[in-house]
C-alpha cells in the first residue's frame, strides 16, 4: 500500500512562503490555488514515486538519488528511500538553483 509523501520542515516552510508571497503580490485565492496544486502534485507521488526526473544540477554533481516534479514554475525536489517519499525543497524554478540546492540539499 502506498505511503503518503512526507514533507520536510523546510518543504513545509517553502509552502508557507509561497502562499505568503502570492497573497502579498497577487491575491489570497490565487495563493490557495497554487499551494493546493503543489500539494496535489506531491500527493501523486504516493502512487508513482519514481516518475520524477533526476535534476540535472544534481546529476552534474554526481548525485543521482534525488528526483523532481513540477507545477510550473515551481520545482519539487524529493528522494525515495525504503518506499518513503520525502519532499526536501519546493521552489520557484527561476531562482539560482545551483546555490539553493547546495544550501538546502547538499549540506
Amino acid at each position: 500500500m502506498p505511503r503518503p509523501p512526507h514533507l520536510s520542515s523546510n518543504a513545509k516552510q517553502d509552502l508557507r512562503d509561497i502562499f505568503r508571497y502570492i497573497s502579498d503580490n497577487d491575491c489570497r485565492e490565487r495563493a490557495t490555488y497554487v499551494v493546493r496544486a503543489i500539494q496535489s502534485a506531491v500527493q501523486s507521488l504516493s502512487d508513482f514515486p519514481e516518475r520524477g526526473v533526476r535534476p540535472r544540477e544534481l546529476v552534474e554533481l554526481g548525485r543521482n538519488e534525488y528526483r523532481e516534479i513540477h507545477f510550473k514554475p515551481y520545482r519539487i525536489f524529493y528522494h525515495v528511500q525504503n518506499e518513503q517519499v520525502t519532499v526536501l525543497l519546493i521552489t520557484d524554478g527561476r531562482r539560482d538553483m545551483r546555490t539553493l540546492l547546495r544550501l538546502r540539499i547538499l549540506t
